[in-house]
């Protein structure tokens, strides 16, 4: 594994970690990894592994403000964090990769898709990309988390009694997962964790997301797309979430749907093996389209 450093702007720079397909031969179509909010891109590590396992090059973005990627102080709007992923894959060479979004990466995925349709040959979208964030619901949830992060600022936590927490709360997780986790922060001068986003720029994601409709973008996708989402174990919500899939489902042209029960949201740090096995279902669905490049090795 590599970690790329790409302009996307004359002030922003953002970390890619490339892994290189293992194994004789051309590798495969490239795929193209986007995280979260309030995450980074070591979380896809376990998933990347798999897929260069299997002959396919990745490629996680860290976005803007998060992991190790520039901070600035503003841009983090789906429109700009989707112009930033548009410059990074055209320096990379990867039109006509397979884009996997988790969360917020599944709606900014679906985004690239619809406004540049040459960057991406499928979809892969993991408990994201079909929520509707402009309820009283959604909101007070996004503003809870916003006011979590603000008290976080002030350092209340250290590595060992978030990895202590991790291990408890994610049984299911690997070290490599809990690893990633805690790069979700930096180390504040009292050796405490701070998150690497304030407040400010939470809710100023939460806001771009409240203005526009994942299914404004649908009837623009034409490649295959996998959704991957979890059942909620709240009744309400799991009602919810069925049916803004179905009409995910039901809007775009090529899509299969894959659910994902009794999961908690980091799917690919859960359930590796499951995701990447997803992720290559898509590959081979995409295998016999036309156009793409098969991906390039940096040096």
């Amino acid at each position: 594994m590599k970690n790329l450093r790409i302009p996307v702007s004359q002030t922003v720079s953002l970390n890619v970690r490339y892994r290189p397909a293992d194994g004789p031969g051309a590798p495969g179509r490239p795929f193209l990894l986007l995280h979260g909010m309030l995450s980074n891109a070591r979380m896809w590590d376990e998933v990347a592994a798999r897929l260069a396992a299997a002959g396919h090059p990745a490629y996680a973005v860290d976005h803007r403000g998060h992991g190790e990627s520039d901070t600035p102080p503003d841009g983090y709007d789906n429109a700009t964090v989707v112009t930033d992923l548009v410059a990074a894959v055209t320096a990379l060479d990867l039109s006509g990769a397979l884009v996997a979004g988790h969360s917020w990466g599944a709606h900014l995925a679906l985004r690239l898709a619809a406004e540049h349709p040459d960057l991406a040959a499928g979809l892969a979208l993991i408990d994201g990309g079909w929520y509707e964030f402009d309820g009283p619901v959604m909101r007070a949830f996004w503003e809870r988390t916003a006011d979590v992060v603000r008290r976080a600022q002030q350092g209340t936590t250290s590595a060992a009694d978030m990895r202590a927490y991790l291990r408890a709360t994610h049984p299911d997780w690997s070290p490599t997962s809990i690893e990633a986790r805690l790069a979700d922060y930096r180390v504040g001068p009292d050796g405490l964790l701070i998150p690497r986003l304030t407040s400010t720029q939470v809710m100023s994601i939460v806001a771009g997301l409240q203005r526009e409709a994942p299914a404004d973008w649908y009837p623009k996708i034409t490649v295959p797309v996998r959704l991957l989402p979890l059942i909620p174990a709240i009744p309400q919500l799991s009602d919810q979430v069925r049916a803004w899939v179905a009409a995910a489902e039901a809007a775009l042209e090529q899509v299969s749907v894959r659910w994902y029960p009794g999961s908690d949201h980091d799917l690919h740090a859960g359930a590796p093996d499951e995701i990447a096995a997803d992720l290559l279902l898509l590959a081979r669905s995409c295998e016999a389209m036309p156009g793409g490049k098969a991906g390039v090795r940096p040096a």
